[in-house]
């Protein structure tokens, strides 16, 4: 959660912000307020405050009306990012990028910056609030899914920069930064949950499964199999894995029988304990 945290902060403050760029989220309406008291010039809000303030008002309103449905990592990932947000700000004082002609390269880095720390806030059950509660409160009280009531939300903030910055170039590159964060955060979310199914045949399948039980962490099934050509019996060991854990086994593989015969199948979809929860009705 940290270095995701580390990675938004770092897109907001080393990119978007010098480029005069306002993307979606309560950290978008923290921009709009740091550009209307000044920005960088004037001496303006800085991002983080305002980022705190709407963020402690809006936890304290879900509770209030949704109940405690917000744990212990919703408030850690409030303050961390409003620290980082603000510790940014103090450190960082213009972009690495040739701003304005680099405008454009500002806000994919920085939206995809953004959209990576997201994906690994969220991989680890963490979140940055925001509005996120607006869209649970509002979809309490209305039939609109939450994933409309947080784009409408973006649409309405970057859309409102257009009467501080009056630029129109500004608003299209908002949208643009939020396109390649919601790129970026399905890229992790992806990467992470992707599965494959490995089909291992070797004459050392007893130490192959154990390995794979003990050091990957995997439930392994062994299956009887016959070699056609050569008649004999033998044994297939099966294991379901992520896709960032596929180097393990072929490394257990290697050092147990160099000679093991693999195959590797990509999951569409695997459900169960260590994997997903079927969500079906």
């Amino acid at each position: 959660m940290a270095f995701g945290l580390s990675l938004y902060s770092l897109g907001w403050t080393a990119f978007l912000l010098p480029a005069n760029i306002v993307s979606g989220g309560v950290s978008g309406i923290g921009a709009l307020i740091y550009y209307a008291t000044g920005g960088a010039e004037g001496g303006g809000i800085k991002i983080a405050y305002s980022y705190l303030v709407i963020n402690v008002f809006l936890l304290y309103l879900g509770i209030k009306v949704l109940g405690g449905k917000f744990g212990v990592r919703t408030v850690i990932g409030i303050g961390m990012t409003a620290f980082l947000l603000w510790l940014g700000q103090l450190f960082i004082h213009s972009s690495p990028l040739k701003l304005p002609d680099e405008r454009l390269l500002a806000t994919i880095i920085g939206g995809g910056l953004c959209g990576t720390g997201l994906g690994l806030i969220f991989t680890q059950g963490g979140t940055s609030g925001g509005t996120d509660i607006i869209a649970m409160i509002v979809c309490k009280y209305r039939n609109i899914s939450m994933g409309k009531m947080i784009l409408l939300c973006d649409v309405i903030i970057i859309g409102s920069s257009y009467f501080i910055l009056k630029d129109f170039t500004s608003v299209v590159y908002g949208y643009i930064s939020v396109g390649v964060v919601s790129f970026a955060i399905d890229l992790v979310l992806q990467g992470t949950r992707q599965s494959v199914q490995m089909f291992i045949v070797s004459k050392s399948y007893d130490s192959i499964a154990d390995r794979l039980s003990s050091e990957v962490g995997r439930g392994v099934t062994v299956l009887n199999g016959q070699g056609w050509y050569t008649k004999e019996e033998q044994k297939v060991v099966m294991v379901l894995v992520r896709k960032f854990e596929t180097n393990q086994v072929y490394k257990i593989c290697k050092q147990e029988d160099p000679n093991a015969f693999i195959s590797v199948v990509n999951a569409m979809g695997v459900f169960g304990k260590g994997f997903e929860t079927i969500k079906a009705k």
